[in-house]
């Protein structure tokens, strides 16, 4: 299933759902028990001060992708040529990853 224009997709929802997905990706990391840093639009995911190292940020697209399927329909591949040839990563914050995504599902609804 891929998805349909017609279900708008808020960009607050994908925050969202990034923020979900950095968490597990946290607590599967540091474990159920450590305090976990408070995640919002700004969080680094790369680059000085990030919250994950290379792998954990494999992870989380991993699962960011997976819930797009999963939770709202939308078959997304993040971390392709079009994402690592970006002057300004898309992965450098939580809020950067929203828009790309944001930005790929419009596309995809104007391909549909």
């Amino acid at each position: 299933m891929t998805y349909s224009s017609e279900v708008p997709i808020e960009r607050a929802g994908i925050i969202e759902l990034i923020t979900t997905s950095a968490q597990d990706v946290l607590q599967m990391r540091d474990g159920a028990g450590e305090q976990l840093p408070v995640l919002g639009e700004e969080t680094r995911l790369i680059g000085q001060g990030a919250i994950l190292d290379s792998l954990g940020l494999v992870s989380l697209i991993v699962e960011v992708e997976q819930r797009l399927s999963d939770e709202l329909g939308i078959n997304l591949i993040l971390a392709d040529e079009r994402a690592m040839s970006q002057k300004r990563s898309p992965f450098r914050s939580i809020g950067a990853l929203a828009d790309y995504i944001c930005d790929l599902i419009a596309e995809q609804g104007a391909h549909a």
